[in-house]
């Protein structure tokens, strides 16, 4: 991908657009990092995507089958990538060669809504790589705040260190190792970094508590006597092998598997290393997890207003009308995060400007009055900036999503009808939609994973807990996650859950996989 660094410089009608919108974002109050935009062929477009926005990640066969299914989709007028945006100092957005000048700038404005929302929600402080304890305190920012956020470079030193290991050990071997650990990327604690947890205290290490010997009453001068050096030291040890044989390993159980496993698995210092590549990065892309839709429908609602108010030419609007609309259509079966984004931040600017919070709204049973309140406040653009930098997904849909809004926008639950044999309406009700809604968005679908012992039976087995949340475990998931793990510890690994209301254990010794009731 380097070569292409040498021909994808803006030209200097779209550097001058690029300024002018630039300056358009910050009077509107938003305020993001520098930004470099390059412009790419479908195929570079495409490759980049490939590779998560990174040209310099790791080599793996996965990026070239990703890279693949893109150009089919394109070429099959399924799907076009228009842009892209990377968080990183500064940040780097990609514009596709071949748009109209209506759609790059949308683009731009899109994407520099986009950086305002990475440099100032708390969330993204997470890939600070000079994050502090700062990290723990998200309503205070340093000012200036210019974090270190060179990921690019990062990552291309991700890839020269799994590239140095290609060399050593062999491709196949390496990569198939790296498609162990991709099964198991998921497997981390998204919010370990805001803690405030030191980066180098190992899990379970909460420091040796003192051991005391109990001594016999003596005087002064017959302590020696009474209670020699060499009997207090015996009993020491006994106590520290009696607390070794109660303590539990971890002492507590722990979120972060990758972490446990690349501190305490025997792992060669080559899979250690590609291991904790593969975890680092996993942490990066968190964060996008985390406020998908958020992120999304703060772009579209800046973009929506810079374009619409200041950028285009009344030439220009049926083709952003056209491209807007497509961007914020709901697909049959699927959530539409621009759609339900941009939304629910127009709905907190309506209700902050008209009063509608505070306990006498919420008292309120009224629906007609409720429907006609309007104190004038004008607080809704203060209003969401401040949630645009302090919340995430969940609390934001927790929070933000009312009776009202579903009522609005139509907004139902629908589930498998076994008597018509079709996916049907199954409520209407705002705390179903709502419960729903909060159940896809809580660690990303993925269920909870924890480590509760590793020397399980005094057999260096690893044991897992799944906090069963009303959903079994797939089997054939879980299956293949546990042959994962064998692969890293080395030892028979097994996940405590619940399979059709009994408590069982999965497991896999290196050769079978068997479920046992427990």
């Amino acid at each position: 991908m380097s070569e292409y660094a040498l021909r994808t410089e803006l030209p200097r009608y779209l550097r001058n657009h690029q300024e002018s919108i630039e300056k358009i974002a910050r009077k509107y109050g938003l305020d993001p990092f520098p930004t470099v935009f390059e412009i790419l062929t479908y195929d570079q477009m495409n490759e980049l995507a490939a590779y998560g926005g990174f040209p310099t990640r790791y080599p793996h066969w996965r990026f070239g089958m990703e890279f693949e299914q893109l150009a089919k989709s394109h070429e099959y007028g399924l799907s076009k990538i228009y842009e892209m945006v990377i968080n990183n100092t500064p940040a780097y957005a990609y514009l596709l060669e071949g748009n109209s000048m209506t759609d790059q700038k949308l683009v731009m404005a899109h994407v520099y809504a986009h950086v305002d929302f990475f440099k100032n929600n708390f969330c993204f402080r997470a890939t600070d790589l000079d994050a502090s304890g700062r990290i723990t305190d998200p309503i205070r920012t340093p000012l200036p705040y210019e974090p270190n956020r060179k990921w690019i470079d990062k990552m291309a030193n991700h890839g020269a260190r799994v590239r140095r290991h290609m060399e050593r050990y062999g491709v196949s071997r390496i990569e198939e190792f790296i498609d162990t650990c991709l099964s198991l990327d998921n497997l981390i604690d998204p919010w370990r970094k805001f803690t405030g947890e030191p980066a180098e205290r190992k899990i379970g290490d909460g420091g040796p508590e003192a051991i005391e010997v109990p001594r016999l009453r003596s005087k002064d001068y017959m302590e020696s006597f009474i209670n020699p050096t060499e009997y207090l030291e015996e009993q020491k040890k006994k106590i520290e092998a009696q607390r070794e044989k109660k303590r539990n390993f971890p002492e507590e159980r722990v979120r972060d598997v990758l972490l446990f496993v690349l501190e305490h698995a025997p792992l060669d210092t080559w899979e250690r290393d590609v291991l904790e590549v593969i975890r680092e990065e996993a942490h990066y892309f968190v964060p996008q997890m985390q406020t998908k839709i958020m992120n999304e429908g703060w772009a579209t609602y800046w973009h929506s207003r810079m374009m619409t108010e200041k950028i285009l030419g009344p030439d220009e609007i049926i083709d952003y009308a056209d491209n807007a609309s497509g961007v914020l259509a709901t697909a049959k079966g699927q959530l539409n995060p621009y759609k339900l984004g941009v939304e629910l931040y127009r709905h907190i600017e309506e209700r902050w400007n008209k009063g509608q919070f505070g306990k006498d709204w919420e008292d309120c049973d009224d629906f007609e009055i409720k429907r006609h309140w309007n104190m004038r406040l004008g607080l809704g653009m203060k209003k969401i900036f401040e949630v645009r930098s302090l919340y995430n997904d969940v609390t934001f849909i927790d929070e933000f999503l009312t009776p009202e809004f579903c009522i609005e926008h139509k907004m139902f639950t629908y589930a498998w009808s076994t008597r018509n044999g079709r996916f049907e309406i199954e409520s209407r009700e705002f705390q179903g939609i709502k419960d729903k809604l909060l159940f896809q968005l809580t660690n990303f679908g993925n269920p909870f994973i924890y480590v509760v012992d590793a020397n399980f039976k005094n057999r260096s087995e690893l044991l897992l807990q799944h906090d069963h949340q009303g959903t079994d475990l797939r089997h054939d998931y879980a299956q293949e996650a546990l042959r994962a793990l064998f692969r890293v510890w080395k030892r028979p690994v097994r996940i405590a859950t619940i399979a059709d209301g009994r408590p069982v254990h999965l497991c896999f010794d290196g050769k079978d996989a068997s479920s046992e009731d427990v």
